[in-house]
């Protein structure tokens, strides 16, 4: 380890090449300690998709009339038919839900082709998958019936029923009971069952970037039903809009402890009339949504970055505007917020406000030199928690004190050296995982180290989560803050390693920016 604190080639030969080697080590020896094994592990993230799958799959050309359809379905008594064009390519799916909802409830004349109900572009998924990915699929496009592809050929069907087979508890189950609620506190109820699953996962050793998935398929499916329900009772929207998420919820990395980053972005009023309709509108149903999400386990936002501020409850000029002057004048407060909604995602509605909000980004992101400088100077401020003798750097006293906090000390530096390189290219993806895994092939930097911090993130992840359900588990509230002396001596060789490949990138980072040296 002595040669590990000089420094110069050989720690950087050490970072690069042993960080996952620590990280498997690690996996295994909580492997070994875990005490309750449920087989969910291997249920969800084992089992391949083509060994749980239906092997027929029914199909009807697009031209066949509704009636026709119906009546295959009842007298083959299946739930979905897969759509096909005069050459027998699949164009799309109609299931029973789409009979009720698109046909009989509306009162559409059954004489007219399923092309006119059918689902589409047609969603899909590789038979050699796993039922996890599966799951995931089915959840985020709120959809019951997912066609099996292998070799580009359709090759069967999976159902959620399928999913519920395989294991009794699964997020699917969840994500179904979710979509079923019609009352704020019917989803109230249901959002309490997610602690206990995700407890499930983690005691399984599940892999974290697979646990922040699940995470955020269902909290973006409770979010989707609340809103839901919202137009429910508050009536359509005067004009298209897209709620935002951003923030940890944007980057689709959030935690136990989960609170409301979110906005609303609309179309651009065409009057003065409408104008005043829209901002009535928007502020009574964001009021709704943010309270009913508080409801549902979503804390509110300390610095009040909520649809429910109308500062965020804009039309898309507002929205450009905004991001705009924060690029052309960063101040520390725009670059405050940058950091916060640059991460945002467009999550239910029209989403193609979202797009072109990011489009507008990225282009005006390029080549303002001086607000990417003003974004590597906050990437390198917070330094992680490692001494010169490589000690950890504590609290000395208080609440805390023996104690280092986990997200601002660790994970938020490595947010913003990914965030940074993510805004230099520019690239849209906003989660940190994602984002490596693009800039691995297009960024100067990251071309060497984005395995690195993508291991060195889903580590100190791991660290977080489990920290934080041991915390559930006491009856304590949720925090960030570890004892480094709690860990194991192979954790704690690990997380040195990691907050010294974050120092080191740092200075790469300072090198660039501040002293004019080439990465």
């Amino acid at each position: 380890m002595e040669l590990l604190d000089q420094k110069g080639l050989f720690s950087e030969f050490f970072l690069k090449k042993h960080i996952s080697k620590y990280l498997d080590r690690i996996v295994k020896e909580r492997l070994k300690s875990s005490e309750i094994k449920t087989g969910l592990e291997r249920a969800l993230f084992t089992t391949q998709i083509k060994d749980i799958a239906s092997k027929e799959v029914h199909t009807i050309k697009e031209e066949v009339s509704i009636q026709e359809a119906a009546s295959l379905m009842a007298e083959r008594r299946i739930g979905s038919l897969i759509v096909v064009d005069d050459n027998g390519v699949p164009v799309g799916i109609i299931t029973d839900r789409d009979l009720r909802e698109k046909v009989v409830a509306s009162g559409r004349p059954i004489s007219r082709p399923v092309r006119e109900i059918m689902n589409a572009p047609l969603i899909t998924v590789e038979a050699d998958r796993y039922a996890f990915e599966a799951i995931t699929t089915m959840i985020k496009n709120r959809i019951h019936h997912l066609p099996v592809v292998q070799d580009g050929r359709l090759c069967g069907m999976l159902t959620n029923h399928d999913l519920l087979l395989l294991q009794g508890i699964s997020p699917l189950a969840i994500a179904q009971e979710i979509q079923n609620q019609e009352t704020i506190e019917g989803l109230s109820k249901v959002s309490q069952k997610v602690i206990p699953f995700i407890g499930l996962l983690i005691k399984e050793e599940v892999p974290v970037r697979n646990i922040l998935r699940i995470i955020t398929e269902i909290n973006d499916s409770i979010i989707c039903r609340v809103i839901d329900i919202a137009q429910n009772q508050l009536g359509p929207a005067p004009v298209p809009f897209c709620w935002l998420v951003y923030g940890s919820e944007g980057r689709r990395e959030q935690t136990f402890t989960t609170d409301q980053d979110n906005g609303l972005v609309y179309l651009d009023p065409s009057s003065s009339e409408e104008a005043k309709e829209c901002a009535r509108y928007f502020k009574e149903f964001s009021e709704f949504v943010v309270e009913a999400l508080v409801r549902c386990g979503f804390a509110r936002c300390r610095g009040n970055y909520m649809a429910s501020n109308p500062q965020w409850c804009q039309p898309l000029k507002t929205w450009k505007d905004y991001f705009r002057k924060w690029i052309n004048t960063p101040t520390p407060e725009a670059i405050l917020r940058s950091v916060i909604l640059f991460d945002f995602r467009g999550l239910y509605g029209d989403l193609s406000l979202a797009e072109k909000l990011r489009s507008f980004l990225l282009k005006e992101v390029q080549k303002k030199d001086i607000f990417l400088l003003h974004m590597a100077k906050l990437t390198v401020q917070f330094k992680p928690p490692l001494g010169f003798f490589r000690t950890f750097v504590v609290e000395k006293s208080g609440e805390h004190k023996n104690e280092l906090n986990l997200k601002y000390r660790c994970l938020a530096p490595i947010v913003n050296i990914v965030r940074l390189a993510a805004l230099e290219v520019p690239i849209g993806e906003t989660s940190t995982l994602d984002r490596l895994e693009r800039l691995k092939d297009i960024h100067s930097l990251m071309k060497d180290y984005a395995e690195e911090l993508a291991e060195a993130f889903q580590f100190l992840m791991s660290l977080r989560i489990h920290h934080q359900y041991e915390q559930i588990l006491k009856g304590k509230q949720p925090d960030n803050y570890i004892n480094p002396n709690h860990l194991s001596n192979l954790e704690k060789k690990f997380f040195k390693e990691v907050c010294s490949l974050i120092s080191h990138i740092q200075d790469l980072i300072e090198h660039k920016y501040f002293l004019g040296r080439l990465m």
